[in-house]
């Protein structure tokens, strides 16, 4: 496959509509999603009474921010079903989240809502570049999680041809990639870097297999680890977005041609950014919280849903809808460090920017006394582990010390640990934050 940039002709309708069509349907939807929430859902009746404003209240799209917010104390809370706005037996599948704590969320779905969300996917895909008659190899997890199965359906309502290997059993991975030969690969791009080093492992250059295009969501990932995926596998890298409460991948994907942020579907997914300290609405290139609701969900309608994902609306390019710039942290796992809001992405540019360092690392945080300390554990790669010192591995944990201070304000200790050094994810996220602190 060669990466193909769609033609006007192969858009839906609503992927080149004028600004005012677009808003027009969404401002129909959304009146439609509020009324079938406030009418079936008890947990909404409640919190719209409580503010004081009623379906009947929106009259413009920008009459949404007079509407309460729902976070995922409100989904466990309601746990398991109490969120649905069908009766259960109408829901044909059921999601949760795992979660860090706590009871997980419980994301349901109609009939409808499978069609309408495999047909998201299959537009992210075709975004992608990808075409009926793909091989596209899934190695994002099965089960609960909402990554598998979503990308599965998509990709079997464009016309592929699905490999459903789930995470883990990297070798196995590389195996079926070699055998198989699909252009498209769908997982998270910490695990890609896995396979990637398993392609290296067993002595063949990753950049010759037959993937072209690697869609890669799940996780924040920054423009630095897509440019070493994109040189080290060969392929383009592009991004999709999505969460479960939502619906799950494919509430947003970028295009090929443009590879310039996730373009949000619109026509199915109303955004908002807010400040996540007053709740209020910014204006599009403001950096805030992400927030959503859904237009055309049945069984489980979400009205302007904290995603805690922080980022910035962009305007459309390549489609008539607009993009979600680089999740640059979330409003909820930001660590402060002696004062200093501290995010994963900020330590992981500057680990980028360094040849001899692998794009492996994890942050440690712990308690020293009072005050909270951060240690960073980076992992020299494979190729200049043999041909360093200890003086010059020393040297670099040094170097990562002094840019971090510099560039993100915080004093860190740095270790610096051979190849394989840092304990590789099978399945699923990265684990970029361990945290030691006591819980108190």
């Amino acid at each position: 496959m060669v990466a193909r940039i769609p033609g006007a002709s192969e858009l839906e309708p609503i992927e080149r509509a004028s600004r005012d069509e677009l808003q027009a349907l969404q401002l129909q939807r959304l009146r439609h999603t509020l009324k079938h929430a406030y009418e079936n859902v008890p947990h909404y009746r409640a919190a719209f009474d409580a503010k004081g404003v009623h379906p009947d209240d929106l009259h413009t799209l920008a009459d949404l921010a007079k509407f309460p917010f729902t976070d995922k104390k409100a989904l466990r809370d309601n746990y398991p079903f109490g969120m649905f706005a069908v009766p259960r037996e109408q829901v044909v599948r059921v999601h949760a989240s795992s979660g860090t704590t706590g009871k997980p969320t419980v994301v349901g779905y109609t009939k409808n809502d499978i069609d309408v969300w495999a047909g998201v996917v299959a537009r992210s895909i075709r975004a992608a570049g990808g075409r009926a008659g793909d091989i596209v190899h899934i190695a994002y997890g099965y089960g609960l999680f909402t990554g598998g199965l979503g990308a599965h359906y998509g990709a079997e309502r464009l016309g592929c041809t699905v490999v459903p290997m789930s995470g883990g059993q990297t070798e196995k991975q590389v195996q079926l990639i070699r055998d198989f030969e699909p252009s498209i690969i769908m997982v998270t791009p910490s695990y890609m870097l896995n396979i990637v080093e398993e392609f290296q492992r067993q002595g063949v250059d990753p950049a010759t297999s037959s993937l072209k295009v690697g869609i890669f969501g799940a996780e924040p990932w920054t423009d630095a680890m897509r440019r070493e995926i994109e040189q080290r596998a060969g392929i383009d890298a592009v991004d999709i977005y999505g969460l479960s409460e939502v619906m799950g991948p494919g509430v947003a994907s970028e295009c090929i041609e443009s590879k310039d942020g996730p373009v949000i579907w619109e026509d199915h997914f109303y955004p908002e950014i807010i400040d996540p300290e007053t709740g209020e609405v910014l204006p599009d290139g403001a950096e805030g919280e992400l927030v959503f609701t859904s237009l055309t969900k049945e069984a489980m309608p979400v009205i302007r849903y904290r995603t805690r994902d922080l980022t910035k609306l962009l305007p459309p390019t390549s489609r008539a809808m607009r993009r979600i710039g680089k999740i640059t942290g979330r409003s909820d796992d930001m660590l402060i460090i002696r004062g200093v809001n501290v995010f994963p992405t900020q330590i992981e540019e500057l680990i980028f920017k360094m040849p001899k360092l692998a794009p492996q690392y994890q942050l440690v945080v712990s308690r020293d006394g009072h005050l909270d300390k951060l240690d960073v554990v980076a992992e020299l790669r494979q190729e200049v582990a043999a041909l360093l010192s200890d003086s010059e591995v020393a040297a670099l944990g040094r170097e990562l010390e002094h840019h971090i201070k510099t560039y993100v304000g915080v004093t860190t200790r740095v270790s610096v640990v051979g190849p394989d050094g840092i304990e590789r994810t099978l399945t699923g996220k990265a684990r970029r934050v361990i945290d030691k602190r006591p819980r108190n």
